[in-house]
């Protein structure tokens, strides 16, 4: 690791910069962004184990009279709550004459087809089979045996987050042309932070990266990132972030240091399958579970519905720039030009 300073928390959260520094004179990462370290990051990221666990969306999209629906790797799924509350998924295609369940009802538990009226309870009928579903409290799985090809999971590989009772969350989906490995990569070069998202992200240093080596073993190729959250003119929030790859399509942020220690960002990546072009689709949906020990935090959490479409606005605004770099990845990969 190389030598840094701890950062600082006081008693303000907030901290004022003292010599700001324009976009074009802050210190070029290129040369510390090595290609080898990011690849050989992302390459071990993909063999870890996911047990064939995909994510479907935010367990709020889950409504009482409606399916959540998405199709994943060219397969469509529906998730829906049972008669008792249970979560239940399977196909989304009604095994009748192929209508698509995402259209249909959900009347008390009970899933019925709105071409023909087939209800589905859950439990296998007329040829529809339920599938793995995993309701983690705020993103819901399924499990694809056939579409990941490994040896399954009980459960998947949901990251440590903060206690649903002291915390704020929000759930951001977008879609963009690319591959899951792409979103992934994106997440894995933090490098690029306060040179792509200068609106967001100032004095950013990475402090710790994986060995780059192919013969490394790295358990979780830990990237630590000292930044500050920019808020307004010279007024940010300092911070120890650590990026991870616990699963192949899965990467977490995880606030170590300063204000909001303990708070998570997910990003999971979601094949959808392909477009009219042939061109890969992949749902990013990320997961901002933010946490405070201090007296105001409370009142935040009281604030959750207004601060949801905040946070969710947030998280859109980066992911408009870093689909693009994702996007821009998978063509060159795709057409022979990615450097390297």
């Amino acid at each position: 690791m190389n030598a840094s300073r701890p950062v600082p928390r006081g008693r303000f959260p907030l901290s004022l910069r003292r010599r700001p520094v324009s976009w074009e004179k802050q210190r070029p990462t290129w040369r510390e962004a090595r290609p080898a370290v990011i690849a050989q990051a992302l390459k071990r990221s993909q063999a870890r184990p996911s047990g064939n666990w995909y994510v479907v969306g935010a367990t709020r999209d889950v409504a009482a009279d409606r399916p959540l629906a998405r199709t994943v790797a060219g397969q469509e799924v529906v998730v829906w709550r049972d008669a008792a509350d249970r979560l239940v998924a399977g196909a989304g295609v009604c095994p009748h004459l192929g209508a698509p369940l995402r259209d249909s009802p959900v009347r008390c538990g009970t899933l019925v087809c709105h071409w023909h009226g087939l209800a589905l309870t859950g439990t296998p009928f007329a040829g529809w089979e339920p599938l793995p579903v995993h309701d983690d409290g705020l993103l819901v799985w399924v499990r694809l045996d056939g579409v990941g090809g490994e040896a399954p999971l009980d459960a998947p590989v949901v990251p440590v987050r903060p206690a649903p009772a002291g915390a704020l969350s929000a759930v951001y989906t977008c879609v963009g042309t690319c591959e899951p490995e792409d979103v992934v990569a994106n997440r894995l070069d933090p490098w690029h932070g306060a040179w792509f998202h200068p609106y967001s992200f100032v004095d950013l240093t990475v402090v710790d990266a994986p060995d780059p080596g192919p013969g490394s073993v790295e358990a979780e190729d830990a990237f630590a990132v000292d930044v500050s959250f920019k808020l307004a003119g010279r007024l940010v929030v300092p911070v120890r972030a650590v990026f991870t790859a616990p699963e192949p399509r899965t990467v977490v942020m995880h606030i170590t240091e300063g204000e909001g220690r303990g708070s998570v960002v997910e990003t999971h990546a979601t094949p959808l399958g392909s477009d009219h072009l042939g061109r890969p689709r992949t749902a990013v949906v990320e997961a901002v579970v933010a946490a405070s020990d201090r007296r105001g935090f409370a009142v935040a959490r009281s604030m959750a519905p207004l601060l949801r479409p905040v946070m969710r606005a947030t998280a859109g605004r980066l992911w408009r720039d870093d689909l693009a770099y994702a996007e821009r990845r998978w063509l060159l990969r795709s057409t022979g030009r990615f450097p390297g």
